[in-house]
């Protein structure tokens, strides 16, 4: 497992805490499960809770208890548990049919991890555990992001949710060329593999927008019928367009003659200073195409961001890039992390209402899909090539 390296400065207890904390935001999620929600609809781009839940525990047993320095893996403490909730092994629609634990079970299987995780961290934490352990973290929080995706999409009443309102309109920053440091490097904490390793990437000159687009400015897209006409759409776009049937955006609807967006489970009216939010990639080309712009590269949003009147983090943000390894790419222990995904998913910096703040870092590489539109993610525009 040489590929792992020290985490910067975290102690057992903060660990421990850390993981605490991801678990009781998960438990805030589960409790507002409606009757028949544990299992839910079968769909490409949802997991059954209850399926999800028992995933996460695993998973933290798997890297901070049974992993093993040879790289093999001890035996779980529940017996089975491979079989139901490894995802590299489990096709996604068995998820379903699987006899798996009812929630009181999952329950009892996730208090003797904490357990075990707890005093395994206590005993001695070597900068592998301790790896392991934040790698679960991080885990975890993508996961419980996941649940608020699936609580948007099924129109489910959440726990508290923030606002995404107060995004700067209209306005545009100029960048002059200079070289920009694309990756992270060891000395920045945690970071994934297909993070590794920072290198320079020179970059032209360009204007970017301040902040994302907000719902208004789309809707000026909307009305302009950039839904029903081709132009502007990728060939792959126009496809999925055509074969989607989509002629406005997803969790929209016409009322009174003005628009509205669902909110999880409660109808608002559009606003200028709220960003715009559950749109894919495809709509995002189209929107930016139709301005005369483009979306921004991973270069390009990476030297905006140091700008200090650049507002990001209200949205997951799609970069004109693919989602593809750095030079010299090793996939780090959990190999299906990033590997698996490069080529066919595109990238998307920033973070959105409901993202941890720990995950909304500039060097984070987000990806999803091109079609899907259920994740938090808009976009901003920058000056065509």
């Amino acid at each position: 497992m040489n590929r792992t390296r020290p985490v910067s400065g975290h102690t057992a207890e903060q660990l421990i805490d850390r993981l605490a904390q991801a678990r009781r935001r998960l438990r805030a999620l589960i409790e507002r499960l409606p009757a028949g929600g544990w299992l839910g609809p079968r769909a490409e781009h949802l997991n059954p809770p209850l399926w999800e839940y028992g995933h996460i525990v695993w998973f933290q047993e798997r890297w901070c208890l049974r992993a093993q320095p040879d790289s093999t893996f001890a035996a779980s403490l529940l017996a089975g548990a491979d079989a139901l909730y490894d995802s590299s092994s489990v096709p996604h629609d068995t998820r379903w049919d699987l006899p798996l634990l009812r929630p009181a079970a999952v329950d009892d299987y996730a208090a003797r991890v904490d357990v075990a995780v707890a005093a395994r961290l206590r005993s001695g934490l070597s900068s592998e555990l301790a790896y392991f352990a934040e790698l679960c973290v991080y885990h975890e929080l993508m996961h419980i992001e996941a649940w608020w995706m699936a609580f948007q999409d099924l129109g489910y009443a959440p726990p508290a949710c923030p606002d995404a309102a107060d995004v700067p309109s209209g306005r545009r920053l100029a960048l002059a060329a200079g070289d920009v440091e694309l990756g992270s490097g060891a000395d920045e904490g945690f970071i994934f593999d297909n993070e590794k390793w920072r290198h320079p990437v020179p970059v032209a000159a360009f204007d970017i927008d301040a902040g994302p687009v907000s719902e208004t400015a789309f809707a000026e897209f909307v009305e302009a019928g950039g839904y029903r006409r081709k132009a502007g759409w990728s060939d792959e776009g126009w496809a999925w367009q055509q074969a989607a049937g989509a002629h406005h955006p997803v969790y929209w609807r016409r009322e009174n003659g003005s628009w509205q967006v669902r909110r999880f489970d409660r109808w608002l009216p559009i606003r200028a200073d709220r960003p715009m939010l559950h749109v894919n990639r495809f709509e995002a080309e189209a929107f930016a195409a139709w301005r005369g712009r483009q979306l921004p590269t991973a270069v390009q949003w990476l030297r905006a961001a140091t700008h200090p009147d650049f507002r990001w983090g209200q949205a997951w943000e799609w970069l004109r890039d693919p989602f593809v390894p750095y030079p010299g790419f090793a996939p780090d222990p959990y190999q299906d992390y990033s590997a698996p995904w490069f080529h066919t998913h595109g990238e998307l910096r920033g973070g959105g209402p409901v993202t941890d703040a720990a995950l909304k870092r500039p060097g984070f590489r987000n990806f999803y899909l091109p079609h899907r539109r259920d994740p938090f993610a808009g976009l901003r525009t920058v000056s065509p090539a």
